[in-house]
């Protein structure tokens, strides 16, 4: 099977000859440190190990032009939307035509991101406008609802757009809203300000028939899942995250099998010694593989801080207990 046939499989609960085994994203940095073993890009790295392509496609959502200043009034967001313009040739990703020709005979799953989250889309870029926007949740609530109504038709728009030139595996919405203590916003006010205006997105993703919808947190977001399952997203690809609050099984308990998972591998594993990173990986990998619908990952990119011989560690260790040699489910682990 090829990467895209075992990334549809798993995420229809199926039995590919094994799972996808994703690249985790390398710093550039790290290569140099890791230089001394050979290793100076990406492309040295898969020469060692066994990766699945993906691809991603990230729509620009931004306004153009660009504002001097983000609306915080009813009567500013006309400025806002003549810069929201979805049929905007600068809209379209680089290289656009020739990126088609190459999509239709990919043999890897493409992915494309529809939306980036509340903050982003109110324009948070920094601390002077993440403040304004804390006054405005909770003093101009409305304002907020017509802004994020507003961003939501016109992402709508762009994606209906691009999924009349390709057909993508999966949409992605973006969600940088946690802290290490829990969600910025209540699941009341996610609930009101985001997932109400993502109603035009879902209604464009079901009239293209895209069957798996990946909500990507950071850091701990535990409370806005049961909402999100609610609105329709079914995968999870939770990523930085407080280990003990966004524990994959958990989570694979409280939402059971349906909800597909991505990840759920603690970057911060690595930091410790093989036998604790042998432990990690088995306690999370073995059961989820077991039950389906998940592609183990690690949660993070991997920094200049991580050793390599412990990411080759891990890394080997993953692709025993995916190897296709004995199946998705049949689990090789090394001898201790």
């Amino acid at each position: 099977m090829n990467s895209r046939q075992r990334f549809l499989e798993i995420m229809r609960h199926g039995t590919p000859d094994r799972p996808p085994l994703f690249g985790e994203g390398i710093r550039s940095e790290v290569f140099e440190v890791w230089k001394q073993y050979g290793l100076r890009t990406e492309k040295d790295l898969a020469r060692k190990f066994a990766y699945d392509r993906r691809e991603e496609i990230l729509l620009d959502l931004d306004p153009h032009p660009e504002l001097d200043r983000w609306p915080t009034t009813m009567a500013e967001l006309d400025r806002l939307r003549a810069s929201l313009d979805s049929d905007d040739p600068v809209r379209l990703p680089e290289k656009w035509s020739k990126r088609l020709r190459a999509f239709q005979e990919r043999d890897y799953p493409l992915l494309l991101r529809v939306h980036e989250g509340l903050f982003l889309t109110l324009g948070v870029g920094g601390w002077d406008r993440f403040e304004e926007v804390m006054v405005l949740l909770t003093d101009a609530p409305d304002f907020v609802k017509a802004l994020m109504n507003m961003h939501g038709e016109f992402a709508a728009r762009l994606t209906d757009r691009i999924l009349q030139d390709v057909t993508v595996d999966a949409v992605v919405f973006s969600e940088p809203i946690g802290g290490n203590d829990g969600s910025l916003v209540s699941p009341k006010m996610h609930q009101e300000f985001v997932l109400e205006s993502l109603k035009p997105l879902m209604a464009v993703i079901a009239k293209h028939d895209i069957e798996t919808l990946i909500l990507r947190t950071y850091a701990n977001t535990r409370v806005i899942l049961p909402g999100a399952v609610e609105y329709g997203i079914n995968c999870l690809w939770a990523c930085e995250v407080e280990p003990n609050a966004m524990d994959y099984l958990d989570i694979r308990r409280e939402f059971g099998s349906d909800l597909g998972l991505i990840a759920g591998i603690d970057l911060d594993i690595l930091l410790g010694d093989k036998e604790a990173i042998r432990r990690e990986v088995e306690r999370v990998v073995p059961p989820l593989l077991e039950q389906g619908g998940y592609i183990p990952l690690l949660d993070g990119r991997v920094r200049e801080y991580i050793p390599y011989e412990n990411y080759q560690f891990y890394r080997e260790l993953l692709e025993k207990m995916c190897s296709s040699e004995v199946g998705c489910l049949k689990l090789i682990v090394q001898p201790r």
